[in-house]
């Protein structure tokens, strides 16, 4: 079961991969909104900060925090984001808050991706929370008799629009045995934009909050 305590031990725990003059990219969700209220607390030693959603840049705004552009600042030092889904191998699904895409773009422009979580994230094999994928309007459709034809039952995220203009399918019922594989399978489908599997670039550091604590994992 999810635990507000254990979200922010996690987001807590991050705070020490934070070094003086970093370059931090700040991702989206509830365990991140953790982090961003400690972060002015850590304001000294942050040279620029980027976001991954229109919401954490509001977030930031609001705690006196200038939001840069990963144009502008080139590649992250840090990224801290959090996780619908986690493994022991660290790789994630992500795209529950619908931010998948610039997760993944600040992610892959980072030195070092530290995903923070409750212990309820941690799974033992990818798939049971729907995975979110990012679609061209115009191609929602198409990409549905795809996945279909996998055996998977995508669900349109109806009344949602991304930071980029696109639509969400939320897909049940795939079995993601091998996270690598198919995440290379499912980008060749025209028409997809992000897939929420982050198998290629995985996180380097999991940091998993619990009632016992916060433990670290690394591959």
């Amino acid at each position: 079961m999810t635990s507000p305590d254990n979200k922010r031990s996690a987001a807590e725990a991050s705070l020490q991969f934070i070094e003086p003059g970093v370059i931090l990219g700040v991702g989206t969700g509830s365990t991140v909104n953790f982090l961003v209220d400690m972060l002015p607390d850590v304001k000294d030693r942050i040279d620029r900060v980027v976001s991954s959603s229109a919401a954490t840049t509001t977030l930031l705004e609001e705690r006196g925090f200038e939001v840069s552009t990963l144009n502008k600042v080139g590649d992250l030092d840090l990224y801290i984001d959090g996780a619908d889904e986690a493994t022991k191998r660290l790789h994630l699904i992500k795209g529950g808050g619908g931010a998948l895409t610039r997760e993944k773009v600040l992610a892959g422009a980072a030195r070092r991706f530290v995903c923070i979580v409750d212990d309820s994230k941690l799974v033992g094999m990818l798939g049971t929370f729907p995975l979110p994928i990012e679609v061209l309007p115009m191609a929602q459709a198409f990409v549905a008799r795809k996945l279909v034809k996998m055996r998977a039952q995508p669900v349109w995220r109806e009344n949602f629009v991304t930071d980029n203009g696109n639509h969400i399918l939320d897909v049940h019922d795939l079995a993601i045995s091998n996270p690598l594989e198919m995440e290379a399978r499912l980008n060749q489908i025209p028409g997809v934009v992000t897939v929420g599997i982050f198998a290629q670039r995985s996180a380097d550091i999991l940091l998993i909050g619990s009632d016992e604590g916060v433990r670290e994992l690394r591959v």
